[in-house]
C-alpha cells in the first residue's frame, strides 16, 4: 500500500497531538502530585521517567540552589560526574539565560551534553540542568526544549514552595515557642513586689527579645527570714522557661525544708544535672537574711557579683561556687556571711546588664557600676533602680545586647 503525501502529513499531525496529549497528561500528573504535597523523591522519579519514557533523554544532571550552594538533586545515565565538576562546568555557561546547544563545546566534560538550560529568578540562579543522549528530531527540537523546560521548572516551583512552607512552619513554631515560654516565665516573675518593717524590694525586668533566660524570686521563709534568688539560665525558648520554671519550684520547696544554702546549692546542681544531662546550666545569686541577727549568707554560683552598700562605701559578693548543671558535682562551695547595717541597699542583677553596646567615647563595667552604686545608694530599690536605667540610656548612651534584670533589696 503506498501512502500519499497528504496521508503522510495526517499520520505526523496526529503522531504530534498524541504526543502533545501524553505531555499535558505528563504535566498534569506532575501538578497533581504537587498539590498532593507528594515527597521531593516521588517528584524527582516523575520526572525522569517522563524525561526518559516519553522525552527519550539519555543523560541527565539537574543541580538545585539550596542555603547559597548547588546540590545534585537528579542524575541518570553515562558516567556520574563529582558534583564541583559539574557546577564548575555549568558555572562556566552563566552568561546563558536560555537553552544553549553544546555542540561547539567539546571539551571535557561538555562534550558528553546535548542541552545546557539554566532556571533563573530574576538575576538569582535556581538551578541548572544538562541533558544528553537526546533523540529529537529537528522539527520537534524546539518544542521538547520547550517542553522539558515547563516540567522542570514545575518541580523546581515546587520544591521552592515546599522550601517556604518549611521556613513559614519554623517561623511559626518559633513564634509560638516565644509565646508559650514568655506566658512560663511571666509565670515565674513575682507580680507584686515586697515591702515590710525590714526589708523593701524593687525589680526591673526588660527582656532582649520575646524571652530571655533572666529569673528573679524572693520570699518570706518565717517572721524573721528572707530568702531570694536572682539567676539566668542559658539559652532561650520554652525548654529554657521550662527548665527555670522546675529550678524555681525546687529551689521553693527546698528552701522551705533546708536551713543550710550550701545543702539547697548542691540538691539544686543535681536537680539541673538530672533534667538537662549537662546540655543546660545555670548561673544564679542565693542570699538568706535574717533580721534578728542581721547576718546575710550568699552563694555566687559564677553569677554576676551582688553588691552590697553601706555608709558610703561598697563591696562585691563573690563567695560560692561555679555555675550549676555543668558537673555532676561542684567542686567546691564557699559560702559567704556579712553584717547587714541599716539602710544598707543589695543590688543583684544579670550579665545583660553589663552587656551594653556602648560609645568608644564612654566606658561601662563593674568599677563604673561600683561607682554609681556609691553615688546613689542611698536611694530607694525603685527609685536606684530607674536611675541606674536612665544612667545608661543618657550618660552611657548603651545599648542593649541581652535581656536584663535588676532586683534591689534595702534592708532597714
Amino acid at each position: 500500500m503506498h501512502y500519499t503525501g497528504q496521508n503522510q502529513g495526517e499520520d505526523e499531525l496526529i503522531g504530534l497531538l498524541l504526543k502533545r496529549q501524553s505531555e499535558l497528561n505528563s504535566l498534569l500528573e506532575i501538578t497533581r502530585a504537587v498539590n498532593k504535597n507528594s515527597p521531593t523523591p516521588v517528584l524527582i522519579q516523575m520526572m525522569e521517567s517522563i524525561l526518559q519514557g516519553l522525552l527519550n533523554v539519555g543523560r541527565f544532571r539537574l543541580l538545585i540552589e539550596k542555603e547559597g550552594s548547588f546540590i545534585c538533586i537528579s542524575k541518570y545515565g553515562g558516567h556520574f560526574e563529582t558534583l564541583p565538576v559539574l557546577l564548575k562546568a555549568c558555572v562556566s555557561l552563566k552568561k546563558f539565560r536560555q537553552p544553549t546547544s553544546l555542540a561547539e563545546h567539546n571539551q571535557g566534560l561538555l562534550k558528553d551534553y546535548t542541552y545546557y538550560i539554566p532556571f533563573y529568578d530574576k538575576t538569582k540562579p535556581l538551578a541548572y540542568m544538562l541533558i544528553g543522549d537526546f533523540d529529537s528530531t529537528a522539527e520537534m527540537m524546539e518544542n521538547d526544549l520547550a517542553f522539558i523546560q515547563t516540567l522542570v521548572n514545575a518541580i523546581i516551583v515546587a520544591l521552592q514552595n515546599k522550601k517556604l512552607f518549611r521556613q513559614r512552619l519554623q517561623a511559626e513554631r518559633f513564634q509560638r515557642e516565644m509565646e508559650l515560654a514568655s506566658e512560663v516565665q511571666n509565670m515565674l516573675i513575682p507580680v507584686k513586689l515586697h515591702r515590710d518593717t525590714a526589708v523593701e524590694i524593687g525589680a526591673k525586668y526588660l527582656p532582649h527579645q520575646n524571652i530571655g533566660g533572666d529569673y528573679y524570686d524572693f520570699m518570706r521563709l518565717n517572721d524573721h527570714e528572707l530568702i531570694w534568688c536572682i539567676a539566668d539560665v542559658s539559652g532561650k525558648g520554652i525548654s529554657a522557661a521550662l527548665l527555670m520554671a522546675n529550678f524555681q519550684a525546687s529551689l521553693r520547696a527546698w528552701a522551705m525544708v533546708d536551713d543550710d544554702l550550701t545543702s539547697i546549692i548542691e540538691r539544686l546542681n543535681d536537680i539541673v544535672i538530672k533534667n538537662t544531662r549537662g546540655e543546660k546550666f545555670i548561673t544564679l545569686f542565693l542570699a538568706k537574711y535574717n533580721q534578728q541577727t542581721r547576718k546575710m549568707n550568699y552563694i555566687n554560683a559564677g553569677h554576676n557579683r551582688s553588691i552590697l552598700y553601706a555608709d558610703g562605701e561598697a563591696m562585691s559578693l563573690k563567695l560560692g561556687t561555679t555555675m550549676i548543671g555543668a558537673f555532676e558535682e561542684l567542686p567546691f562551695i564557699n559560702q559567704g556571711e556579712v553584717d547587714v547595717e541599716p539602710g544598707s541597699l543589695i543590688i543583684n542583677y544579670t550579665d545583660g546588664l553589663m552587656d551594653y553596646e556602648v560609645e568608644q567615647s564612654k566606658q561601662w563595667n563593674e568599677e563604673k557600676l561600683t561607682e554609681f552604686v556609691i553615688a546613689n545608694g542611698h536611694h530607694s530599690p525603685d527609685r536606684f533602680n530607674q536611675m541606674l536605667m536612665d544612667h545608661l540610656n543618657l550618660v552611657v548612651k548603651g545599648k542593649p545586647i541581652d535581656d536584663i534584670t535588676v532586683l534591689t533589696l534595702k534592708i532597714f
